[in-house]
């Protein structure tokens, strides 16, 4: 006859045998919800970059005659160049060269130490002034019509930026960030983004963090289809664009 000893062996073994399986079952179904999620995160970014491609490529195609008029004003209105580049930084700190058509004087950058006492933006991290004394005639129009950043659909074309997502800083800019406000570089910045249908200038720095941070936590493609959509008469209204 069995002894118990040896029927308590023979259950602890079972018992470890189905544990172990067990086991081997959770971590399978954890690695194929882990496969399923990487693959849902790679096709979301796929689409994004798809469409980013096409929309950028198709925008400066259909819109060459603007690009061609708004050169033209700025080149015969002011004395300088027609594209303004900047260094902004990007997804994870990277930085990359940032295009505008040129709204301001050429001696702006010289200019804006003068002017930092009377920078109107309510957290002081970002500099903005409704009547900056630095911009053009044209650049008003530009900057009121958002016209200015057109260029940047080659920053999208090539890889630097999205349609959509939180607006690259400049260096300075994110060198007074906290940690909270970093992880707005966590994804490709954009053209748009929730603050900008939403207020644009008049929307407080720790309000925008928050608003792109709202967006980085819940991707979405069609999210990024209303954005586009209702940045159009966001600019026609000209609401918080200065």
């Amino acid at each position: 006859m069995e002894s118990l000893l040896e029927r308590t062996k023979d259950a602890d073994l079972d018992q470890l045998i189905r544990e172990l399986a067990a086991r081997r079952h959770g971590n399978t179904r954890r690695s194929i919800r882990l496969r399923a999620w990487k693959f849902t995160v790679g096709l979301s970014y796929a689409l994004k970059r798809l469409m980013d491609i096409v929309g950028s490529g198709l925008g400066m195609v259909i819109l060459a005659p603007v690009f061609l008029g708004i050169a033209a004003a700025v080149k015969f209105t002011s004395p300088g160049p027609v594209f303004f580049s900047q260094v902004r930084v990007g997804r994870y700190g990277r930085h990359f060269k940032f295009y505008k058509f040129r709204s301001m004087y050429i001696d702006a950058e010289a200019r804006k130490a003068e002017l930092m006492s009377r920078n109107e933006s309510k957290d002081g991290v970002i500099f903005k002034m409704k009547n900056d004394p630095r911009i053009t005639k044209v650049g008003k129009i530009l900057r009121r019509t958002s016209l200015d950043e057109l260029p940047q659909l080659w920053n999208v074309f090539i890889g630097d930026m999205s349609l959509v997502g939180p607006r690259p800083p400049v260096p300075k800019e994110v060198q007074e960030y906290t940690l909270e406000d970093r992880k707005r570089l966590d994804v490709i910045p954009g053209i748009t983004c929730l603050w900008q249908i939403m207020g644009r200038s008049e929307i407080p720095f720790h309000e925008q963090v928050r608003l792109d941070k709202e967006y980085i936590l819940a991707p979405s493609l069609w999210k990024d289809i209303v954005i586009l959509l209702k940045t159009v008469p966001a600019i026609l209204g000209g609401k918080g664009a200065y």
